[in-house]
Parts: structure tokens; sequence; C-alpha cells
């Protein structure tokens, strides 16, 4: 990846291309920053998420922000950590793969030279990925992709999650 930035700050309060949603599989709102993104965006999200019938774990799909700053969302759902013998690595990479695919897509569609992606630290709130592990799956998994164009933001709701972040070597 061209540009990785990690900061402290509210995800649905920059002003970038696009955010990622850590969505449920319904894609209907729900808690932490799913239901953050649907109360700011608007009911608008809402109904636009019901016509995209779900998604998988592992899989994105992208919606308009309405009444966020940001130009799009890209919701993944990322997988529920059990002992990390279920695929969940695999499958949190993918939630990360999938989103990148789906911006360049937007890029490509609108002509951009480039754009700015943020993601949030995926499936390590209630779905209970432990966030060092999530965090060293998330950068090796981006720093293994060519996406010169696509620029990256870990939007980190926390002091201790920035600090897991930076601690990573990129």
């Amino acid at each position: 990846m061209k540009n990785i930035e990690i900061k402290i700050c509210d995800i649905t309060e920059l002003n970038v291309d696009i955010i990622v949603n850590a969505a449920n599989k319904t894609l209907l709102g729900g808690g932490g920053v799913d239901g953050q993104i649907h109360r700011k965006a608007g009911p608008e999200l809402l109904e636009e998420c019901k016509t995209l019938h779900g998604c998988q774990t592992g899989e994105a799909k992208i919606t308009n922000a309405y009444k966020l700053p940001c130009k799009k969302v890209i919701h993944t759902v990322g997988p529920v950590y059990n002992d990390g013998l279920h695929n969940e690595e695999k499958l949190l990479r993918n939630c990360y793969i999938n989103s990148i695919k789906l911006a360049e897509e937007y890029r490509k569609e609108n002509n951009l030279d480039e754009i700015t992606i943020a993601f949030p630290c995926i499936s390590t709130g209630v779905y209970g990925y432990p966030k060092e592990e999530a965090a060293r799956v998330v950068i090796n998994t981006l720093n293994n992709l060519s996406y010169p164009n696509i620029n990256v933001i870990f939007a980190c709701f926390s002091e201790n999650d920035y600090k897991i972040y930076k601690s990573i070597n990129m």
C-alpha cells in the first residue's frame, strides 16, 4: 500500500473518500461503530442497506454515505473470534482485501487519481478478536497488497488501539 496512517479519531467524522463499517450480517445497523455510522448517516443508509440483502462474513458491499462527511461507506462483516481455529484469520483478511477491491473499483469508476479509505478495528469489539493479533493480520494483509492509488487510515477509537497499531512493524 502507498500510504498507511494511524489516527485516534471518530471514523464517522473523517472527510475521506470511503469509510469502512464493521457491520453485522444483516447490514441493518447494530452497536459500536456500526450503530454510530447508521445514526450519523441518517435513515437513508438503512433504506439502502435493506436492498443489499445482507453480507456474508469476509465479504464487503458499498453504499452511499448520506449525511456522513465521506463519499461512500463500505460495509464488511468481520469474523466472531472463537479460538483462532475456525478460519477467523482468513475471514478477517478477506474483510480488508474485499474492502480495498471495492475502493479500487470506486476509484476507477470515478476516474480519481487516488483515494483515501478509513478502517475501524474490525472484529475487535463485541466479536472478540484479540486486538494485537487482529492488528498483525491487518497490517500484514495490507502490506502484501499492491494498490498504489489508495491511502489507508486506521481510525482507532481508543489510545490503546492506537498504541497496538503503532507497535506493529509496518
